[in-house]
């Protein structure tokens, strides 16, 4: 295809070369300090900052929100509505990250006078050890060090469909707060449907919060599975005939909960012939139970392994069990690995495997098809299946 015709197209590239050595010859000596470009890309993507508490208040009776801002006072990072922050925590002689979804809206980050971000957390049902420390312990003038605005769960309208239901379960609404105060705000341009399921109405995370927003184009709509005669709105799981019941006839569906209404969902959604594009999971954290995923070695089950870990010259033996994540294993031994969505998605944590065997969880493997070629793994989705020595990149 022609633009200025051939001669002019092709002859382009040595115009600019001449017009940039005649730049240089003329050029002042002395050093140009001023990086207006880096300072903007610094500002947008500083990697880890410190933040300090600053608010720690009730979310329901069995989950807290907590408010973070900038220790030094400036403007957080910009982020999207539905992505997460990882936020790390120094418990003994380890340093744990764990990933969680921003519920505080993203100008909210960008404001004048105290700029801060929210996460809101649940405690955990005897599985969730950080959850519980986070309930019970993080307080007004803790500081952590955090990356903020990482993941994919977000709002695209060059791909996703103007009408959006978000189909919430337990503290998986966090995400879609933060969507539901940009929507209230007018800096996004959707139109939201939240069908929010909880098991019991006094245990409703953000439950106020959220109600206060409601608009024409943001519907809140709680969903009931408990036994509670008095309840007045939705009753059941998030089926397809409910999901059904709220939607336009394009709609992008966005889904965040527990691992167990995931796999439930999948269901209900194919029933409804939604096309796969009309479908964003949220990543949903390492499995549960490794051992129900087809092709998991049974006999592995109940071993423990030895995992031989380099960094660089240096080399660790430690245990490893087969039922958990390498990642939990290094950090069991207070190994650092960073880490960020521990969802096999981001990338973070890739180790390159270099020998014995692995169980991939098949739902978080985010790896390219590159990585898998050469023997790469996510630690945070590989489960030792045998002896094991993995080598690590040094912080």
């Amino acid at each position: 295809m022609k633009v200025k015709g051939f001669l002019k197209d092709v002859g382009g590239a040595s115009r600019v070369t001449k017009r940039r050595m005649a730049a240089f010859s003329s050029a002042s000596p002395v050093p140009v300090k001023a990086d207006p470009i880096g300072d903007v890309a610094r500002e947008w993507h500083p990697g880890k900052i410190e933040l300090v508490v600053t608010d720690v208040r009730p979310a329901s009776k069995t989950s807290k929100t907590l408010r973070f801002e900038r220790t030094d006072g400036k403007k957080l990072p910009p982020f999207y509505a539905g992505q997460y922050m990882v936020i790390d925590f120094p418990l003994g002689e380890s340093l744990i990250s764990r990933p969680y979804s921003i519920s505080s809206a993203p100008f909210e980050a960008r404001l004048d006078e105290h700029p801060f971000v929210e996460i809101t957390v649940r405690r955990s049902k005897g599985d969730g050890f950080i959850c519980d420390h986070i309930n019970d312990n993080v307080k007004v003038g803790d500081v952590f060090l955090c990356s903020v605005g990482l993941g994919q769960f977000y709002y695209e309208p060059l791909r996703d469909a103007k009408n959006v239901v978000a189909l919430a379960g337990g503290v998986g609404i966090t995400p879609f707060a933060s969507m539901a105060k940009e929507v209230a705000h007018g800096t996004l341009d959707m139109d939201l449907t939240i069908l929010f399921g909880s098991v019991s109405s006094d245990d409703i995370a953000l439950k106020e919060e959220l109600e206060k927003l409601s608009s024409p184009r943001l519907k809140i709509v709680h969903v009931l599975s408990g036994d509670e005669p008095d309840w007045p709105g939705e009753r059941g799981f998030l089926s397809a005939e409910l999901i059904q019941k709220y939607s336009a006839t394009d709609t992008t569906y966005f889904i965040c909960g527990p691992q167990v209404m995931y796999r439930f969902l999948h269901g209900e959604l194919d029933k409804m012939g939604t096309p796969k594009r009309r479908i964003r999971f949220e990543v949903f954290g390492q499995a549960k139970d490794i051992t129900v995923y087809d092709g998991y070695p049974k006999e592995a089950a109940d071993q423990t392994f030895r995992l031989t870990v380099r960094r660089g010259i240096h080399e660790d033996v430690i245990p490893a069990k087969a039922t958990e994540s390498i990642v939990v294993a290094l950090e069991r031994a207070g190994i650092r690995i960073e880490t960020g969505c521990r969802s096999g998605e981001c990338g973070f944590c890739r180790t390159k495997l270099l020998s014995g065997s692995v169980f991939v969880c098949p739902e978080n493997d985010g790896r390219r098809a590159a990585d898998k070629d050469f023997g790469y793994i996510h630690a945070c989705a590989a489960y030792p299946t045998s002896d094991c020595s993995v080598k690590i990149p040094i912080e």
